[in-house]
């Protein structure tokens, strides 16, 4: 992919340089380290050995969702097909992880696990357009990322593709359990709404989208999440209304009542602490600042 050009500006403007140097191990504990903070995933475990492999890293999202990290150290290294094999193993061997999530997050966490969009982020210092294609051929939920160190002091990630995938089902990955099969699921619910909240939902969707180029969409079991590289949004819909949760401190938004909310202390799907309830076309312009407050601020 193409150089960026990084620059510190005072007096003089001067160009940072990127270094060239391959990915070290010294960058993989960085990363590990700072997990949360540059790829919103709470880090499990380095180096995680299974049949015929090892793991270079494995974590979990803030959507419950298993995240395995693959780096690419050599321009002959296929990281793409490797991340792939390991994504299809840990699919077959659910119960290894969620003990390893027992293990590191305790046993409450390990019953959120949702098996509906693993992910496998590959590293790199840079991919071809070749790559970005077979990725994006596959439909899987593989994720490609650059990397640039500038000096001692800067490191940059570049996210180079939006995954184009489909997501686990329940029948897929077998984790349904009575309680959640009493409950629609996101897509049911979507079925199921009228016409008029379908437009809603679907106009809300595109706006959301037409933020940016950088936003994903996941669609997990009981709400649709867009994120950046934390999650943005996440929307649930129902009969006469359409939910949806932003990532924004509701102690700096003057709330309304029946529009927006503090769910700091109340639990839900997804993440985010300002809930906004949208019900016609008037709330919706309502919530459009807001969401483009929450888009410039992650």
């Amino acid at each position: 992919m193409g150089e960026i050009k990084l620059f510190t500006t005072g007096d003089t403007v001067k160009e940072r340089t990127s270094s060239e140097v391959v990915l070290e191990k010294e960058l993989q504990n960085l990363i590990e380290k700072n997990m949360e903070t540059f790829f919103g995933v709470r880090f499990l475990k380095s180096e995680y050995a299974i049949t015929n492999g090892r793991m270079d890293s494995i974590g979990i999202d803030e959507n419950n969702s298993p995240v395995i990290f693959e780096y690419k150290r050599s321009q002959n290294e296929n990281v793409i097909n490797q991340g792939l094999f390991y994504l299809d193993w840990l699919l077959d061997h659910k119960a290894d992880f969620k003990l390893l999530v027992i293990e590191k997050l305790g046993i409450d966490e390990a019953e959120k696990i949702d098996w509906s969009v693993p992910c496998v982020i590959c590293i790199a210092h840079d991919f071809t357009k070749y790559d970005i294609h077979a990725v994006n051929q596959m439909q899987r939920n593989i994720k490609l990322v650059s990397y640039r160190r500038y000096d001692k002091d800067l490191i940059l990630f570049e996210h180079l593709n939006t995954p184009v995938f489909k997501a686990v089902s329940d029948s897929q990955d077998g984790t349904a359990d009575a309680k959640n099969s009493m409950q629609k699921t996101h897509i049911e619910k979507l079925a199921a709404a009228s016409e008029q909240m379908k437009e809603l939902y679907h106009s809300l969707c595109d706006f959301i989208e037409s933020l940016g180029d950088d936003i994903a969409k996941n669609q997990l079991k009981f709400y649709l999440a867009y994120k950046k590289v934390q999650n943005m949004a996440c929307i649930e819909i129902y009969e006469k209304k359409v939910i949806m949760f932003l990532k924004l401190d509701p102690t700096k938004i003057s709330l309304e009542k029946g529009f927006s909310r503090d769910m700091r202390k109340v639990g839900h799907y997804g993440t985010g602490d300002l809930q906004l309830t949208i019900k016609d076309s008037a709330d919706f312009e309502k919530a459009k600042p807001l969401i483009i407050r929450t888009f410039n601020e992650l």
